[in-house]
């Protein structure tokens, strides 16, 4: 157990004692067994995290593939595929084995997360059968490796813009596939350096003269080791981290591939050479072709929230044990951890990481809800890739942010190689901008949000998006909003004005989740309004656009950290009465309060805080800082990070 508390506990709180197994049971949820596998799996190649750091670049890459093939073998890397070719027949477990994974060294989360989330995930859900019976099962063994060919050196998320062309060759009945020039090379391509056999190969079709838009191919690269002719590959060099993945750069002259190459699930083409679809919009199949891969956002933010444990779990262990300064001429010094300061610094971080880690507990059951059936609706699927999306963007800008926190706050001792720090700063920065730059995936949230993901959701593109709602929406998104009511619903739940009780108000789960729904909706009708205005004025719509995309993202996020809140005060809720319940229930209060304080010069500005109330805030934070400092060592002990992955001996002490 942590230090004793020695503050006094809150009106009406239990001071809970955490029993770590049973949070981690609450934390692990329904899949125990498969986050067990791969700790124990995690433990046998701990070593990896030592050879990243002492191997050379080629032979470091070696070991992460063997690495990768010895996971597959176990079933962890399998759990999304069908039983039929050796899978688990489980998409939530696939992820939640992904999110454990993330615990160990990142060059082998992503060879997995190229290899069975992207390759493998784009074959089961752009192919047919004769793909998934052809490919599946030596691809989900790891026999077969292959890579994922989107990105291209001048395209990056602008997908639709891909230069790659397919054309259909109707009297050989194969595509042929072409790098018109530089920019449209395939780039950073994970596996495609070294081990990569095939590729998905996302590229223009033409069929019959005419454009078709962005579809994916199966394109054989190698043979018995060796590239194919027609395809050029280059290495893309040392990166900032994860080196232990072979990125690389494709380009094809000419390179002729099988009509049957066509990943052909929403669109085929006749052996006479007759393109046929069952989406007859080209938007909308090639926003439904995208939307199959939104597995891969899902992936990249849990492995944000976990490396944001691993960061924390060391630095606050270390802040736990390392002494420094007496508070007293007679006292021992005082542990960091004890510092006010120090508190400051990592426990709202570390409820911010909770709230996270529920809500992606949320985004994963919705994502397999929909992939495996259960819920069909177009709607759901919509609001599925709005939320991954945004839950991906705040994730992954969380760890960035507690990775430097925590390093800092380990002083001189965190910039040690031997320590974990260097390596999750180095392999985890690029979770920003891959699988979607974060600044792009927010305004497809407010995208979202302004046209209510509505059917001609996936029909608009930017200006098409700013026409809507200028000329249909803007007095139904003004309408729907509630920040009218949501205003009074905030007075009524803090009685007594600025002379209130803060335990009976800021305490309350009901004012903060009134607070930032408030905020998202004021935000949201503000956005519309001013659309509009620059719409009135005859403004061109790019112009417009651009002008508000400040407010675009700080929508976005807003409404990210209200299903945030949501997702955390619907957890603590559920929880029957008990040491977890009140634990989680202070960092819930913590996060929140916490999070309306970062923002707190927009609540002042939009009414909704009084200089008393903010410092009153400020100081509910201060205090439940401490009421969570005793808790701290528990509570990240309780995510279950295998003592040999954290590393790190010098801070969180010799592994027993």
């Amino acid at each position: 157990m942590a230090t004793e508390n020695t503050s006094a506990p809150a009106i009406g709180r239990l001071e809970p004692e955490i029993d770590v197994p049973s949070l981690t049971a609450v934390l692990d949820g329904e899949y125990a067994e498969i986050r067990d596998l791969v700790r124990t799996n995690l433990v046998t190649h701990a070593a990896i995290l030592d050879e990243a750091d002492t191997l050379g670049i080629d032979a470091f890459r070696e070991k992460v593939r063997d690495v990768v093939v010895q996971l597959a073998a176990t079933g962890q890397t399998g759990m999304g595929f069908p039983a039929a070719y050796g899978g688990g027949d489980d998409v939530g477990a696939s992820i939640a084995a992904f999110e454990t994974l993330a615990f160990g060294d990142l060059s082998v989360l992503v060879k997995v997360g190229v290899q069975f989330g992207l390759f493998g995930g784009a074959i089961l859900h752009l192919g047919t059968d004769h793909h998934h019976k052809a490919y599946l099962p030596r691809l989900v063994t790891g026999e077969l490796m292959g890579c994922f060919a989107m990105t291209e050196t001048g395209h990056g998320s602008n997908v639709q813009a891909l230069g790659t062309i397919a054309r259909y060759d109707p009297d050989n009945r194969e595509f042929v596939l072409t790098t018109p020039d530089e920019q449209a090379r395939k780039d950073y391509i994970g596996n495609a350096a070294r081990h990569a056999e095939l590729a998905v190969v996302f590229a223009q079709l033409e069929v019959n003269g005419r454009s078709e838009g962005v579809h994916a191919f199966v394109v054989p690269l190698r043979a018995d080791g060796r590239v194919l002719p027609g395809v050029s590959i280059e290495d893309d060099g040392r990166k900032m981290g994860l080196n232990g993945v072979d990125n690389g750069r494709i380009r094809f002259d000419g390179v002729r591939v099988p009509r049957e190459a066509l990943l052909d699930r929403f669109a085929r083409v006749t052996s006479e050479g007759t393109y046929e679809s069952t989406i007859e919009n080209p938007d909308r199949r090639f926003f439904t072709m995208l939307g199959t891969l939104v597995q891969g956002r899902v992936s990249v933010a849990g492995a944000g929230v976990s490396v944001a444990k691993v960061a924390l779990a060391v630095a606050i262990k270390y802040a736990d044990r390392r002494r420094q300064f007496k508070v007293s001429p007679d006292a021992a010094e005082q542990v960091l951890l004890d510092y006010g300061l120090h508190q400051r610094r990592l426990l709202p971080l570390l409820a911010r990481t909770y709230a996270l880690h529920f809500a992606q507990d949320v985004v994963r059951a919705q994502l397999h809800d929909v992939f495996s059936g259960v819920e069909n609706d177009p709607q759901a699927r919509r609001r599925l890739e709005s939320r991954a999306a945004g839950v991906k963007a705040l994730a992954t800008w969380h760890a960035t942010r507690v990775v430097q926190e925590c390093r800092e706050a380990c002083g001189g001792a965190g910039y040690l190689a031997v320590n974990r720090f260097a390596a999750l700063k180095r392999d985890s920065d690029v979770f920003t901008t891959f699988e979607g730059d974060n600044h792009v995936l927010l305004q497809l949230v407010a995208k979202g949000l302004l046209t209510d993901h509505a059917s001609e959701f996936e029909d608009l593109d930017q200006l098409g998006m700013v026409r809507y709602v200028t000329g249909l929406a803007v007095e139904t998104v003004i309408e729907r909003t509630s920040a009218h009511k949501l205003l009074e619903r905030v007075r009524d739940l803090l009685p007594g004005g600025d002379a209130w009780d803060r335990e009976a108000g800021l305490l309350d789960s009901e004012y903060q989740l009134a607070m930032v729904r408030f905020r998202e909706e004021h935000m949201l009708a503000g956005l519309a309004r001013r659309i509009k205005r620059g719409m009135d004025r005859q403004d061109e719509p790019g112009a417009v656009f651009s002008r508000v995309q400040d407010h675009v993202i700080a929508l976005a996020r807003a409404h990210v950290e209200r299903l945030v809140t949501e997702a955390f005060v619907d957890k603590v809720r559920a929880l029957p009465e008990g040491s977890e319940k009140v634990a989680l229930g202070l960092l819930c209060d913590l996060f929140a309060l916490s999070t309306i304080e970062a923002d707190r010069a927009w609540f002042m500005e939009h009414g909704q805080l009084t200089v008393q109330r903010s410092k009153a805030i400020s100081r509910e934070v201060n205090d439940l800082c401490r009421k969570v400092r005793p808790l701290a060592v528990d509570l990240v002990d309780a995510w279950g990070i295998p003592a040999p992955v954290l590393r790190s001996p010098e801070l969180v002490g010799p592994v027993s």
